[in-house]
């Protein structure tokens, strides 16, 4: 095994989506229908034209992600940045929004936005409605409801000629078709929320048949992260749900067998052959190396300067506000000795005296204070120079007679003392000693060892993360019984595998072991990996608007919209079976029937049901 290496995170940003000018032959002779492959992940757009000029792949690409800030005070209204343009989706991940629950559309306001943006940047040019027809991917077995507001969507708001509805594995199974259609075969379709096992038989869904886990990336995402916030508990906000996306996309890997890969990795040989190091973003600023000491020396000098200056200021205003004071009990003074009682009496009384004893005591204190204020401005004045490498600043004596003045000259010295404590040359020893066997950047990795392979797993032990669901291997067997055996023989000949969710190492390898454990002896089975499983829903359905272009099957007109309702759908080789809604009929409210006749059994049989 190749030796352990350190892996940096890429964190990058979305490239806003430029406004594309569309070829001349999207509009000639007729209009090209405009594919869109509406995931939960991410929406992918292009044109279904066979002429060479037009591209035949997705034009445009972004995450179906919509997020809408309020907008500052006074300024601009809210803003609204859709798909690629948001940049980064950490920043705003508490304003993200999706159109989906699960894998179907239900916010379609959002879906608005999203179609928008797909209209906008494809540069459709007709005004007031968009005239292309429109080929768009659903979820299997969506609901009548989600499928009536997505029509309305498209035939009241975008005023489409026509529309078709097909489901993304059943349109990537139709691009990778390995033999004449119709074929046979089941499709595993794993995608961002949801996992599906789909039995097609002679090229059409059975969709009685059809079972779903509510499993996928985003799940396997979150439980990355949280296995990794426990272990790294010191790097929480930096363990992010894009930074879990990208481990899954590109480290980790499906066991064939789950248990002796655990096994394995107990071993320290093997650990340290496979572990990869995703390293985090950090500074170097942190150790406090970088800056010399000559500058630290003068930042404790200003610091210095600064703090004497504010104490010299504070004790001036503090002589000035006691010499003000003593002033006036002077002048009490002097109206007891000029012998003006009753004026010395009132002055008392504004001052809070009882008597001329405590008025000679306050004049005391003030004096005493006074000089000592005095005697300390000029000691600051004459020891400006303080050598502040070797010693503190001096906190001044407390006054012995506890004046205001010498305890709020303490307050501010010791305000000031955390700078100094930060700063003394005692704390740059021990950095100087750790700082060459202390690795800084080893501090910021994390080791993904069993979590390479415990995250995917959950898709076949849902039960790791406290889901009461069945895996891929028990609900594919589950689904192989209820067909016949001849059925089943002709189901595993062409196991089909597709969506984002399956491009994990060692899945395909993983499902043939299943199914080895599973089929009978010496029975034989295939297993297929769909080309391009993230793109090739996009692909299939260009493939099927290319060919059906031209014809009447498969496309729901306007007028069928008009006729027949939000949720018709007309049924094509990639499509959904169409369930029409039957409601109840109400039985004509009739007189209650007497009790005699109920009571005897006879009379109207409708008015006894």
């Amino acid at each position: 095994a190749a030796p352990s290496r350190v892996f940096a995170f890429r964190d990058a940003r979305w490239a806003p989506d430029p406004v594309l000018e569309p070829s001349a032959a999207v509009r000639s002779p007729q209009p090209a229908p405009l594919v869109i492959d509406n995931g939960s992940f991410q929406t992918r757009a292009g044109w279904a034209c066979p002429d060479p000029a037009v591209p035949a792949e997705p034009l445009l690409r972004f995450r179906s992600l919509a997020a809408r800030s309020r907008g500052a005070r006074g300024g601009a209204g809210a803003e609204t940045q859709v798909g690629n343009d948001l940049g980064s989706p950490e920043p705003l991940r508490w304003l993200l929004r999706s159109p989906f629950d699960r894998n179907v559309p239900v916010q379609l306001e959002l879906q608005e936005l999203l179609l928008d943006h797909v209209f906008q940047r494809l540069g459709v040019s007709s005004q007031g409605c968009v005239d292309h027809p429109i080929v768009l991917t659903e979820a299997v077995c969506n609901p009548l409801y989600s499928r009536q507001m997505m029509s309305e969507l498209l035939f009241e708001c975008y005023q489409v000629p026509k529309v078709s509805y097909g489901v993304d594995s059943l349109y990537s199974f139709y691009h990778n078709r390995r033999q004449s259609w119709p074929c046979s075969g089941l499709v595993i379709s794993s995608g961002y929320q949801c996992t599906h096992i789909l039995p097609v038989l002679e090229g059409r869904l059975d969709a009685k048949n059809c079972k779903r886990i509510n499993l996928g990336g985003c799940q396997a995402a979150v439980y990355l992260q949280r296995l990794l916030q426990l272990k790294y508990p010191g790097h929480f906000a930096a363990i992010t749900l894009s930074r879990m996306e990208e481990i899954l996309h590109e480290h980790s890997y499906i066991a064939e067998d789950y248990i002796e890969e655990l096994q394995k990795w107990r071993c320290p040989e093997y650990y340290e052959n496979n572990v990869h190091k995703m390293q985090l973003p950090f500074s170097n600023k942190l150790l406090g190396s970088t800056v010399a000491s000559e500058e630290k020396q003068e930042k404790r000098q200003q610091q210095l300067r600064r703090l004497q200056e504010l104490n010299a200021r504070r004790r001036e205003e503090k002589l000035q506000l006691d010499q003000e004071r003593l002033d006036r009990l002077l002048y009490v003074q002097e109206l007891l000795e000029d012998g003006q009682m009753d004026q010395f009496h009132k002055a008392l009384v504004e001052l809070n005296m009882d008597s001329a004893e405590e008025l000679q005591s306050y004049i005391n204190k003030l004096s005493l204070s006074v000089e000592q204020t005095k005697q300390k401005i000029l000691q600051s004045e004459a020891s400006i120079e303080v050598d502040v490498v070797d010693s503190k600043p001096e906190t001044p004596d407390l006054d012995p007679l506890g004046s205001e003045q010498s305890l709020e000259d303490v307050e501010s010295i010791n305000e000031f003392e955390p700078l100094f404590a930060e700063e003394q040359p005692e704390v740059e020893k021990p950095v100087a000693a750790v700082q060459p066997v202390f690795n800084l950047a080893e501090y910021h990795q994390l080791f993904l060892g069993t979590e390479r392979i415990r995250a995917p797993e959950i898709v076949f032990q849902p039960s790791l993360i406290g889901e009461d669901q069945a895996g891929i291997a028990e609900t594919m067997q589950y689904v192989l019984e209820r067909y016949s055996k001849e059925q089943q023989s002709v189901l595993v000949q062409n196991v089909f595998l597709t969506g984002g969710n399956t491009m994990y190492p060692g899945l395909k390898a993983r499902i043939q072991k299943e199914l080895l454990e599973m089929r009978p002896f010496q029975s034989s089975f295939e297993v297929h990996l769909a080309s391009s499983p993230v793109l090739d829903a996009w692909y299939g359905a260009r493939d099927w608007a290319v060919e059906y272009m031209s014809r009447e099957e498969g496309w729901i007109t306007r007028k069928d919209y008009e006729e027949k309702g939000g949720e018709y759908l007309k049924e094509h080789c990639a499509s959904n079976v169409y369930v029409p809604i039957r409601l109840p009929k109400q039985t004509p409210r009739t007189a209650e029937p007497s009790a005699p006749s109920r009571a005897s059994g006879t009379g109207n049989p409708s008015e006894q049901a």
